[in-house]
């Protein structure tokens, strides 16, 4: 039987038994840009990708799943962390529990984490804004103390030009230390802290540094502590400038910038 006898036997044209579905050769176009974006963003899960990409994330869900795509770089359970306890619990309250800023330098987030390398602890302190997820400034010591965070507050001062109505953190000695206070108030900022027991009033930080560390990637690779302060310097310049923030739609400092410019074209 002859492709044309075949055909008229199937009900369909002839030209449909040389027709090859497009579907397959468009996934596999999409794999190779998922791949791509992946090798420069080890990090970024689904929706990010699509982001990247400018297509659906169902459609890049869909095709990771097909070809068992997965970021490079995976979450790891954190052990729980225990500090302050005994400790008295601050007179300061969460003064930004129901504020929610629609412009830069209403609320300043603060936080530290410590990063194990050869047996030593280095911490790195951070201040974000809430409204733009931009971290201003920073600080990197061997010690978690008072010098730690308000060396993460000054940095951000000095680099931006600026200060925040309200700074925010969870309870700590280290905020809760009469240098940081003072030189805070002396400012005119209001400290605001997170209840005790309430992690998740500084979630924007706790989530920070959850996809930081992703994006460090194993310091095991590091064979001094210079190489690893200069990954920190780098992994933060790649937050602020590249990394997609999945609520933004677009990275800290770019949503910073068109915020500038609508700024601008208003007044």
């Amino acid at each position: 039987m002859n492709k044309t006898e075949l055909a008229k036997q199937m009900g369909i044209s002839r030209g449909m038994l040389y027709y090859r579905h497009k579907r397959p050769a468009v996934d596999e176009e999409v794999k190779k840009q998922i791949e791509s974006v992946l090798t420069d963003h080890p990090a970024y899960g689904h929706k990010r990708v699509a982001l990247e990409l400018k297509l659906n994330k169902k459609r890049i869900l869909r095709v990771m799943k097909k070809f068992g795509i997965k970021p490079y770089r995976r979450r790891v359970k954190k052990p729980h962390k225990l500090e302050d306890e005994g400790k008295e619990p601050t007179d300061f309250k969460n003064l930004i529990e129901l504020i929610c800023p629609i412009v830069p330098d209403v609320i300043w987030v603060s936080d530290f984490t410590y990063i194990k390398f050869q047996d030593k602890f280095i911490y790195l302190a951070t201040i974000m804004d809430l409204y733009t997820r931009e971290i201003l400034g920073w600080n990197i010591s061997r010690y978690h103390n008072k010098e730690l965070v308000l060396g993460a507050l000054l940095d951000a001062m000095k680099r931006t030009g600026r200060k925040p109505q309200y700074l925010h953190s969870d309870q700590g000695s280290e905020y809760d230390s009469q240098e940081y206070v003072v030189y805070a108030q002396g400012q005119g900022i209001k400290i605001s802290m997170s209840r005790k027991g309430h992690p998740w009033e500084n979630g924007f930080q706790e989530s920070f540094y959850s996809g930081f560390k992703l994006d460090l990637g194993s310091v095991s690779r590091f064979e001094e502590v210079g190489e690893l302060i200069e990954a920190l310097h780098q992994t933060l310049y790649y937050y602020n400038n590249k990394r997609i923030h999945t609520s933004l739609k677009m990275s800290p400092v770019q949503f910073r910038r068109l915020y500038e410019e609508r700024f601008r074209q208003i007044v």
